[in-house]
């Protein structure tokens, strides 16, 4: 494979420079922009010609008409999947048209809100791509949620219709009776006929997919195209306290977002893509990032095959598909560099120390712009690469951060650019992205061009704008109708709280310019945090958890981005605790204090796992149960600087207090088992 070009000569000095004639703002930087825009007017708006997803996805059908477009695996009848099926750009397109002119035919209307509730699968585009014909508004719902979020979302949105798969209709009828509104459930895959009279009794009709696709072919309609400014996607947040709230994206949205992907690719920032790359479509179609995959798959008229529903056997599916581009998150991509090296350690010492030879050389080379080795390649990396299929060109990454480890892992193993991006749903998924070329650590790369990010300081977290050696902030992007969400759906007061009067996103990520103009992301302003898989966190609502089983006193709950778990420190409430201990067994040689009974050999083991038990009944999500505790004898107070003189604690403070000991505790939860 011919190695990636690097970025400019120019942009290798400094990749983003000062936005022309940007107004000094009292407590704020400089808005940045991407080098490559110095001297354009404009930030990038539209592609020329394409106005709406829909016409997005007519360029994929002009290019790549008797090409495959959706492919998914077969199985035989005792569940063995076989290879990839395809079904053709200009199928789809006809299905497209028949789905669509049947949901008129159900009486929908232009920006009425359609529901899609599946996994990722063929059938996921095809209602997709029917909603976009005639401008109508896709809500994805998916089970992470709760069934409370469910209800808040058909109902807030008044949904009608919505397409799912039969597993997810029952879901949806479980809870019929809080959902007033829905009367209609396109079912995507095969369901029993009983089902329909089930349904019926609920007061929904239930239509098969190819019975409305039916339905519309025997009436067919002339679309009723999306404007640029029509809604497209609302999008609800996951993983915050309180509802989830829907982020409105609009065609000019996601059209522009594109474009900024499309100018990358272009200008040689990007590698290279066309109508015969291959993309692996298993990250949740429910989230922006594969959403605007899917619409780079559309602009280059490529192939999207999707995963056999299991994510434990993704690597079965991608060595049987061989894709050219790999989307991921830093949990899939830890659990590959994981499993190659163990692989590798468990060959013995000779194989691990070729193994790491092989790793630092390969590395030398991609520091000098080679993304080949002539010798470890063929001997060393070449039965890791075709764990990916061995056509993978480029890598992405995003949702989380990842670490500098893992991506150089990535390089050597793939011979290929790894990417990641940063952004998040309300900047229709990306606002920056590393350059093919740039090997640098720790950075998230550059404004996209339809993008400008400043830097608002912070005094109440001590980062401001003046910090040296270099600026530091919350992450703000600029919303000039390009790829910033136009508002959350009917909740006027939480669109104020992130678009301010000026036409400024506020992140919440803290942020930093290196010293090449490079954006960092260093912190969180509000108590909410992602971990590796991209799961948000709200640490308040799990401690409050916590706090009500009788042996709890106090609890800091803390997840590093990096990693894919929550760990916790624990005051015990002293009287109840000392009781418990001594009733398990934990009692010491005379000296029964708390000091004394939390360092005891099981203690802490025997507490995880009451607390375990209690945080589960407690409601709380998987990974939302701390997985490793350290004890506290000493209270949380104002004195030690921990609570606020309002009882709140002081996060940042516990953090550098107790690094040693989350260091410990993420050690112990990846140390083999003895």
């Amino acid at each position: 494979m011919a190695n990636a070009p690097a970025p400019p000569a120019a942009a290798t000095k400094m990749y983003t420079i000062e936005s022309p004639n940007a107004p000094d703002e009292p407590g704020c930087g400089t808005p940045r922009r991407a080098a490559y825009m110095a001297d354009q007017p404009e930030l990038l708006g539209m592609i020329p010609g394409i106005n709406s997803l829909h016409e997005m996805f007519l360029t994929g059908v002009k290019i790549s008409s008797d090409k495959p477009y959706l492919g998914h695996r077969t199985k035989d009848e005792n569940g063995n999947l076989g290879p990839y099926v395809w079904t053709t750009w200009g199928e789809v397109y006809q299905r497209v048209k028949g789905i669509s002119a049947g949901l008129v035919k159900l009486g929908l209307l232009p920006q009425d809100p359609v529901g899609i509730f599946a996994i990722n699968r063929p059938e996921w585009i095809l209602a997709q791509q029917s909603c976009f014909m005639n401008a109508f508004v896709t809500v994805p719902l998916y089970d992470t949620l709760g069934d409370e979020a469910l209800q808040h979302i058909v109902n807030q949105t008044d949904m009608r219709v919505c397409f799912a798969t039969h597993d997810k209709a029952e879901k949806l009828m479980q809870v019929k009776s809080e959902l007033p509104t829905l009367t209609t459930i396109v079912v995507l895959n095969e369901f029993p006929e009983s089902f329909v009279a089930d349904a019926k009794a609920h007061g929904v009709d239930v239509i098969a997919l190819a019975e409305l696709e039916q339905r519309g072919k025997d009436h067919p309609v002339e679309p009723t195209k999306p404007t640029p400014d029509d809604l497209a996607v609302v999008s609800y947040t996951s993983g915050t306290t309180g509802k989830p709230k829907g982020v409105m994206l609009t065609h000019r949205n996601l059209v522009c977002f594109t474009n900024s992907i499309e100018y990358l690719v272009k200008n040689g920032y990007l590698v290279s893509l066309s109508a015969d790359d291959v993309h692996l479509s298993y990250l949740s179609l429910a989230h922006g990032f594969e959403l605007v995959i899917q619409q780079l798959v559309c602009l280059y008229g490529a192939r999207a095959g999707f995963y056999s529903g299991d994510t434990r056997t993704i690597l079965n599916d991608i060595a049987e598909l061989k894709p050219t581009v790999f989307l991921s998150v830093p949990r899939v991509l830890q659990r590959i560099y994981d499993s190659v090296l163990a692989g590798v350690k468990a060959k013995g010492t000779v194989a691990w120390w070729v193994f790491q030879t092989a790793i630092a050389q390969k590395k030398a080379a991609i520091a000098r712009g080679r993304l080949t080795h002539p010798v470890w390649d063929k001997l060393v990396f070449a039965s890791i690469r075709v764990k990916l299929g061995g056509r993978v060109k480029l890598m992405l990454t995003g949702s989380a951060p990842i670490s500098n480890d893992v991506k150089d892992f990535l390089r050597c193993c793939f011979s290929c650019n790894v990417f990641e991006g940063y952004g998040q749903t309300e900047t229709s998924a990306g606002v920056a992205v590393t350059w093919a070329g740039d090997y640098d650590a720790g950075h998230v790369g550059v404004p996209l061009a339809c993008s400008e990010i400043k830097l608002r300081d912070i005094p109440e977290m001590d980062y401001t704008s003046n910090d040296k050696p270099f600026p530091r902030g919350e992450v703000c992007i600029l919303c000039r109708g390009t790829n910033i969400f136009k508002g959350y759906f009917r909740n006027e007061e939480k669109t104020a709280e992130t678009l301010d009067a000026d036409g400024w996103c506020h992140s919440g990520d803290v942020g930093m310019w290196d010293a090449q103009g490079r954006l960092m992301v260093i912190d969180r302003i509000k108590d909410i945090f992602k971990l590796a898989q991209g799961e948000y966190i709200a640490p308040e609502k799990i401690e409050n958890v916590y706090i009500k089983h009788e042996l709890v006193a106090q609890a800091f709950v803390y997840g590093d981005s990096l990693q894919s778990a929550l760990v916790g420190v624990i005051v015990p409430d002293k009287r109840p605790f000392l009781a418990w201990a001594k009733a398990q067994g934990f009692a010491t040689t005379g000296d029964e204090s708390l000091e004394n009974v939390v360092k005891v050999e099981g203690v802490r083991a025997k507490l995880l796992e009451v607390l375990t038990a209690h945080a589960r009944n407690g409601g709380l999500k998987g990974f939302e149960i701390v997985k490793a505790i350290t004890l506290e004898p000493q209270h949380f107070a104002v004195e030690n600087n921990l609570l606020t003189p309002t009882l709140k604690l002081r996060r940042i403070d516990a953090r550098k207090r107790y690094r040693a000991e989350i260091d410990k505790m993420y050690a112990s939860l990846t140390a083999p088992a003895e």
